[in-house]
């Protein structure tokens, strides 16, 4: 028994070990510059529904946690389907290792949130830039299964995370193009990378 037990477990390194190095192809183009568009949707839509944000920072944080959230349902439950149809068999762990590789920086994002918002409410100006800040790293962490060119949308993020914190602040604070523009235009850029990767914006191309 003990020997049945110990040849699961290498069978499953193994494909853990496969997993990791094969590329990922759970993303779909059309569906990531959607959640690009969706962004710049919602900074056009604060300019109008939220004039002033700093006046209301809760809403803000809302709105923008809020698509946040939409958005991750909807690119997980496409990794999910496109996944399960991938070669050998691996759906589970490539699913696993890509979510893996991503969640210490989106698990990073919800901590830093909900701190500042709790003990240092003055602060919170920081959020736009901290956060893009952090999803570079998470792009950066990824960019072993991630389509070749990644990370220049990293870098992308980088920079304009710390643009955000040297721009923040005063009446700027919580502008919404200071979310909407970078997202936006980032997301939009990723999908370019898996539309010219997968070959279409179904991504099916490589499938």
């Amino acid at each position: 028994m003990r020997d049945v037990e110990k040849a699961l477990a290498e069978i499953a390194a193994i494909r853990g070990q496969v997993a990791r190095s094969m590329p990922f192809h759970g993303l779909g183009a059309a569906t990531l510059a959607a959640t690009g568009l969706m962004a710049v949707a919602l900074a056009a839509g604060q300019a109008a529904w939220l004039p002033a944000p700093s006046e209301n920072v809760d809403a803000w944080l809302t709105l923008w946690c809020g698509l946040a959230v939409l958005c991750a349902a909807l690119i997980g439950s496409e990794m999910v389907m496109r996944t399960s149809r991938a070669r050998l068999g691996l759906a589970q762990e490539m699913i696993a290792t890509a979510v893996g590789r991503f969640t210490p920086a989106a698990a990073a994002c919800v901590l830093v949130t909900a701190a500042l918002h709790q003990k240092a409410p003055e602060t919170m100006w920081m959020l736009p830039g901290l956060w893009q800040v952090i999803f570079s790293l998470g792009l950066f962490a990824s960019r072993d299964s991630l389509p070749p060119g990644i990370f220049i949308a990293g870098l992308w993020y980088l920079t304009t995370g710390v643009g955000c914190l040297a721009l923040g602040g005063g009446t700027t604070a919580f502008a919404p193009w200071l979310m909407g523009l970078p997202f936006g235009a980032g997301q939009i850029l990723i999908a370019a990378m898996v539309w010219r990767n997968d070959g279409g914006f179904d991504g099916q191309g490589q499938s």
